[in-house]
């Protein structure tokens, strides 16, 4: 029986090895069927819920670059407002300094022409002081010298403080007409 078996799948009409037997294709179908049901039912939700997780952190992380970059524009502003306050305030800082110090330097200047006036006043008073005192010392020796050679022209002393004062008093008065004169 084996014999006529092999005898008749020889006498069979010839086979084309490029399509399969049916019983294998039978069997590849029942494969693909089983296979295809184990990845529709166990891989395919689980495929769906990782792209799904992804999805939603994708579109979380876009949510948070947005508000991120709203934020960050919101700070560019702040700081851009604060940036030009702070140039103004340091304008008018700059304004009123040079303000104080024209007021500094005329305040000086004020104090150094009052000083100055007040020195000059107090060099004058104290030359005519000066002045004063040599004058009187002056007119003091000058008398004492006229006296003292009115009394060896005349020939005697000029004791007598009355005639000795009208004796220096007319030579002092003969010494400043000359003065006048010759100016």
């Amino acid at each position: 029986m084996l014999n006529a078996l092999v005898t008749y799948a020889a006498e069979e009409a010839p086979h084309n090895p490029l399509i399969p037997a049916w019983y294998d294709i039978l069997w590849s179908g029942v494969c693909f069927v089983i296979i295809l049901g184990v990845v529709w039912k166990v891989a395919l939700p689980k495929m769906y819920a990782l792209l799904d997780k992804r999805s939603a952190a994708i579109e979380g992380n876009i949510a948070k670059a947005d508000e991120a970059q709203k934020q960050a524009e919101a700070a560019l502003e702040e700081y851009t407002r604060q940036l030009a306050e702070a140039r103004t305030e340091a304008g008018e800082i700059r304004e009123a300094a040079r303000e104080d110090g024209k007021k500094i330097v005329a305040e000086a200047k004020d104090a150094a022409s009052s000083e100055a006036a007040r020195l000059t006043a107090a060099a004058h008073s104290q030359i005519e002081a000066e002045r004063q005192t040599a004058l009187v010392s002056l007119r003091s020796e000058v008398g004492t010298l006229a006296i003292d050679l009115a009394g060896g022209v005349v020939g005697e002393t000029l004791s007598d403080d009355a005639r000795a004062a009208a004796v220096v008093d007319r030579f002092l008065a003969d010494l400043e007409a000359s003065e006048k004169a010759a100016q």
